[in-house]
């Protein structure tokens, strides 16, 4: 075990602008290969020669090795150096794009995708495990959704760039660009993370009291100060409060998924890039307003919200399909609400399970890639079967329960003051 950076951060380390900057260029890559596969379903079918609807399956191939892996590295990350941890996985995915990129057949495509899934679960949890343990308390959210937003903008920079490189120089091409990124990433991310001696906690901190001044805060302390009043922790309640992601996930990424498929049958290929491009820029501003609100409206408040409002617009997205302009506008409003919840989810489980948040942030992406493989493993029989408007009133359905279910959720209540829940003497709700 490294007994220079393992476990958690002090919460009294500063969270500069170039680390936040760092981790959201890590998630937007590891966002663009997790997208773009996508847009890029049609030409691989065409290339291996399979039928479209199967190509779905390299989707659930890297979600499900995303599930058995992510805990597991959230493990080694807590209790050995994460920035070497970091560092690793992004080779790791590196090599695993090249070999995609060189992939033959449909099998072995499959089997890369399997390592590349392995390889993300090591660097999403992981970036957002360190950002949270140097973030000021009262802006866990607003930071956890800057980075995340990186993920988002994958959705309309990354995935449509990679849909209209792959027209011109075929799909293999945008795995070979997203090799050299990470594996040049991974060179910073070995070093800028190391920290200093740690700085005593300031006096009325949550770290203070804890220990002799200067020791290193337990996990719950280091990620949130003090839980959520009323926050429960049992397996049971953590295993129900990941539970919504997993059918949040569903529902997104059922639409997500095969919107390009559905496009192209529709003869409308050409409109994938720009529609991709409508879709993520309203999901980046979704995640921002999401982590904002929780910040100070209450995070349970805004995943319920969330829920119930992205279940109105997958169905107006059935709707409309057939219209391209009233498309992106419903495409568009989706996206606002539905990617608003996930940084309020986040900042949700750390609130609520402080003394194993940096896991729960594990086990919160692995439902994440749970509810994906679902909608690329049921969305494709569906889709072939019935068609992709019947996909989309299913997965709206399936975002109705999960909302209903928040409703049972520990620690819903306002904060005492806008920005300020719960209260931290370590600095303003804006800073880092």
């Amino acid at each position: 075990m490294d007994s220079t950076s393992s476990g958690p951060e002090p919460a009294t380390s500063r969270l500069s602008a170039g680390l936040v900057a760092l981790a959201w260029v890590t998630q937007f890559l590891v966002g663009t290969d997790l997208f773009v596969v996508a847009p890029l379903l049609p030409d691989i079918a065409a290339s291996l020669h399979v039928a479209p609807a199967s190509t779905g399956l390299l989707i659930t191939a890297f979600s499900l090795a995303y599930v058995v892996a992510s805990p597991f590295a959230g493990w080694l990350s807590d209790r050995y150096d994460r920035a070497r941890i970091l560092a690793g996985g992004l080779v790791l995915f590196s090599l695993a794009n090249v070999a995609t990129a060189l992939a033959p057949s449909f099998g072995l495509l499959l089997a890369t995708r399997v390592v590349a899934g392995v390889a993300a679960a090591a660097t999403g949890p992981t970036v957002y495990a360190l950002v949270s343990t140097r973030a000021q308390v009262t802006a866990r959210a607003q930071v956890l959704a800057v980075v995340g937003s990186g993920l988002l903008t994958a959705l309309w920079v990354g995935a449509p760039a990679g849909a209209l490189l792959s027209r011109h120089t075929g799909w293999r091409a945008a795995f070979v660009i997203l090799a050299v990124g990470t594996c040049v990433l991974a060179v910073p991310h070995a070093f800028v993370w190391r920290s200093g001696p740690t700085p005593a906690p300031a006096a009325g901190s949550p770290a203070a009291g804890s220990g002799a001044a200067g020791s290193t805060p337990d996990a719950g302390e280091a990620l949130v100060g003090k839980p959520v009043p009323g926050g429960q922790r049992g397996a049971g309640t953590a295993a129900f409060a990941v539970a919504v992601t997993a059918l949040w996930a569903f529902s997104a990424y059922s639409l997500y998924t095969f919107l390009a498929v559905a496009l192209h049958a529709d003869g409308r290929a050409a409109d994938v890039s720009w529609l991709l491009v409508a879709y993520g820029i309203a999901a980046v501003v979704g995640g921002q307003a999401g982590g904002r609100l929780a910040d100070r409206a209450g995070a349970v408040r805004v995943t319920g919200t969330a829920l119930a409002l992205m279940a109105a617009a997958e169905t107006a997205v059935a709707l409309v399909l057939p219209f391209t302009w009233a498309l992106a506008v419903a495409l568009a409003l989706f996206a606002l609400v539905a990617y608003a919840f996930f940084p309020a989810q986040q900042r949700h489980l750390v609130d609520t399970f402080p003394e194993r948040a940096t896991g729960m942030l594990s086990w919160n992406n692995s439902a994440l890639f749970i509810g994906l493989s679902l909608a690329g493993a049921i969305g494709g029989p569906v889709v072939h079967a019935y068609g992709y408007p019947q996909l989309l009133y299913l997965g709206a359905a399936v975002a109705v329960p999960a909302c209903l279910l928040t409703r049972r959720r520990p620690g819903g209540r306002r904060p005492s003051r806008p920005g300020h829940w719960p209260p931290d003497p370590t600095g303003p709700a804006r800073s880092y």
